[in-house]
Formats: C-alpha cells, structure tokens, sequence
C-alpha cells in the first residue's frame, strides 16, 4: 500500500513540475514580446522625433523665402489678403454634425407616389464664443 501512495505522490509531484514548467515557458515568451513591442514603441518615437527635426528644416523662414524667390517666376505666388480669411464661427458644420433628416413625419403624410419633401439643412454649427477665434491649423507642437 505504501508503494501505491508513494506512486501517486511521485505522478502529482511530475504533473506540478510540469505544469510549472510550462507557466514558465509562456511567462518568459510574454517577456519577450513585452520587450519587442518596447523596442518598437522607441523605434516610433525616435521616428516622431526625427520628423518633428526634419519638419523643423523644412518650414525654416529663411528656406522658405529662399525657394519663394527661385521659383517665383512659375509659381506666381501672392500674399494673402486678409479680407480673404475666414473665421471659424463661419464655416458651415462638418457632416458629421448635421442632424439626420426625420423620416417619420415624411413618411406620415406622404402619399404612394408622392415625393417626400427634404428638411432643409443647417449651414452653421453652434459654436462657442472661446472657440470662435481658435483654428486648428495642424501645426506640430
């Protein structure tokens, strides 16, 4: 009987070994995509950074003009007028904001054949008066 247990004991003594084993396995194989995806999070933002510098050379005043005078003659370039700029509280809303057209009182009164009449759209999103005069111009920070 002894040897029995003893058996018993030496199968659940080999099965944690094994189970231990193998939660070692997938700990050190998370560990390594952990550090890969930590090697490319800095590859990205060495990236970033080499852009933001690259962006920097390219937008320099100095450049800018320099390429304004050689290839003034085809590009025919002119200042803007500030009469031509536009404010932000005058741009008509994105799509997005427009509310969707109420198809129940269309379809109520309509008549088989007839044509639904469309709800006007309107042209200007309520706007705040603080975020009247901020214009997202996309510029790197």
């Amino acid at each position: 009987m002894l040897r029995t247990f003893d058996l018993v004991l030496i199968g659940i003594m080999t099965a944690a070994a094994a189970v231990t084993y193998t939660i070692k396995h997938r700990a050190e194989l998370k560990l390594e995509e952990v550090h890969r995806l930590e090697a490319e999070i800095k590859l990205e933002k060495d990236t970033i950074d080499l852009l933001k510098a690259d962006w920097a050379l390219q937008s320099q005043p100095n450049r800018l003009e320099r390429l304004v005078n050689a290839y003034n003659s085809e590009l025919q370039l002119q200042p803007t007028d500030s009469t031509s700029l536009a404010h932000a509280r005058e741009l008509p809303m994105l799509k997005s904001q427009v509310p969707p057209p109420d198809m129940t009182e269309a379809k109520a009164g309509a008549k088989p054949g007839a044509v639904a009449k469309s709800q006007p759209v309107p042209t200007r999103a309520p706007r705040e008066a603080e975020d009247a005069d901020q214009i997202e111009t996309g510029a790197l920070e």
